[in-house]
């Protein structure tokens, strides 16, 4: 018998760990190929682990609620083969070359001069925080004697808030008054921390009006995808003076071409065509139109994407939310655009979709309309800089200009409603870019071949 050595596989160019949630297969266990092992999740996203190989399952290296790096040995299986304790590992698609971090002293400049007290390795208790650290986070926190309370305090500047190295040691560095280079939000709030410990501002978390539970009332802890889309939604609500603007669109030429369309595009692309690519069409041409909304804000710097990205909120089954992405909308035609969006929705649903897709969006479209609803004003999805809601299609009577003077009719009528950050979005271009989003759907060629 041999053994294979199961290696957590690659699951994007941007994600380097992963949460282990609960393994399916226990030691002892005969395992068929292919068959679910274990369950991992990368921040929003989670996703199954399959067996590469059929045999039994010896031992797991890792146990639930571990955070594991790409490209370790997870578990042992016993294979059929000859040879003692042969190993065998994916192909190389499915690893990834890991660096060893430098030692955290040697990357701390002066860590030598500091006092012995923030030196010594302290005991901190990251189960009483609900935010995400990484192992080498956590290590540089138990160095440098940092409590849970001004950790949870940092801003963090990766995937979802998420606290980074490097946000964390220049914390360290701005604390001990040393120079950096980090953006002046982040700044502002380590040097916030350090000039008033005695004040605790930092240390205590704000206070809780006390909630009356009765006999009656039902308790439900929130899962871990509930607590980071609350921590998000806080987060950017903080972070973003948000404004609202509104236009109603009459898309009245968009659903009878839609309507027109739908049965000869399922049958040629074997493929539903909903409202949702076309309104991700007419986002992507807008956003070449008016470029500094597809941007993002670090610190007094003004970063303008050049790809556009575009995210699109899909409701889970189980009540949560999670923003899969369509990457180079603007290159896809509307065929490729309605498989994008299909494929992401299916797969959202499903919780198929993989961690790389979630990631590096530049823009946000959530439907509002699917709920019933008319129009909503919906939190920016950070670092991005706006979000666009779409309400329902509604039949409603409105007025008309023709060559013979204005008539009444009735009209499929559409409310946009677009969120934005004030800080880098005035009025003016929040204003035209959504105006411009509905003049590319109410100007929609009826006539338009599909393509």
């Amino acid at each position: 018998m041999a053994q294979y050595e199961l290696l957590l596989p690659k699951m994007g160019e941007s994600v380097a760990e992963a949460t282990i949630i609960k393994w399916t297969k226990q030691p002892g266990d005969h395992i068929k190929l292919d068959d679910t092992i274990l369950e991992i999740a990368t921040d929003k996203v989670d996703s199954e682990v399959p067996s590469p190989v059929e045999g039994k399952l010896v031992k797991h290296l890792y146990a639930a609620d571990e955070v594991v790096q790409v490209g370790a040995v997870i578990a042992v299986i016993e294979v059929e083969g000859t040879g003692e304790a042969e190993t065998k590992t994916p192909e190389p698609e499915n690893t990834i070359e890991i660096k060893e971090e430098p030692a955290v002293e040697a990357s701390i400049p002066g860590i030598s001069q500091l006092p012995s007290e923030t030196v010594a390795t302290t005991q901190v208790d990251f189960k009483s925080s609900d935010r995400f650290y990484s192992p080498l986070v956590k290590n540089i926190a138990k160095e440098e004697g940092i409590s849970i309370e001004e950790l949870d305090a940092i801003k963090g500047s990766g995937a979802e808030g998420r606290l980074t190295k490097e946000d964390l040691l220049n914390h360290i560095q701005v604390k001990k008054g040393g120079s950096t280079s980090r953006i002046s939000d982040t700044l502002a709030q380590a040097k916030s921390a350090v000039e008033a410990p005695k004040q605790d501002k930092i240390a205590q978390p704000a206070p809780v009006a006390a909630t009356s539970v009765s006999g009656g009332d039902e308790i439900i802890e929130m899962d871990r995808m509930r607590k980071l889309i609350a921590d998000h939604m806080v987060m950017s609500k903080h972070t973003s003076p948000h404004v609202t603007s509104f236009v109603e669109a009459d898309v009245t030429n968009l659903v009878l071409w839609r309507n027109k369309v739908k049965n000869t595009f399922e049958k040629r692309e074997n493929e539903k065509i909903t409202f949702t690519p076309i309104f991700v069409e007419a986002v992507a041409k807008a956003i070449k139109d008016f470029p500094m909304i597809n941007v993002s804000v670090n610190g007094t710097q003004i970063i303008k994407k050049k790809d556009i990205n575009i995210g699109m909120a899909a409701a889970l089954p189980s009540g949560n939310l999670i923003v899969p992405v369509i990457k180079n909308a603007d290159q896809l035609n509307l065929v490729g655009l309605t498989k994008a969006v299909n494929d992401l929705a299916n797969r959202a649903r499903n919780s198929k979709l993989k961690p790389d897709e979630t990631q590096n969006g530049t823009f946000t479209l959530t439907n509002v309309g699917s709920f019933g609803n008319v129009m909503g004003t919906p939190i920016i999805n950070q670092p991005q800089v706006a979000i666009l809601a779409v309400g329902a299609i509604k039949k409603k009577p409105a007025v008309l200009e023709t060559e013979h003077g204005d008539v009444i009719a009735i009209r499929h009528m559409m409310f946009l409603s677009l969120s934005y950050d004030h800080r880098v979005v005035d009025g003016s271009l929040g204003g035209s870019f959504v105006r411009r989003v509905a003049d590319y759907l109410e100007n929609w060629d009826i006539n338009r071949e599909i393509s």
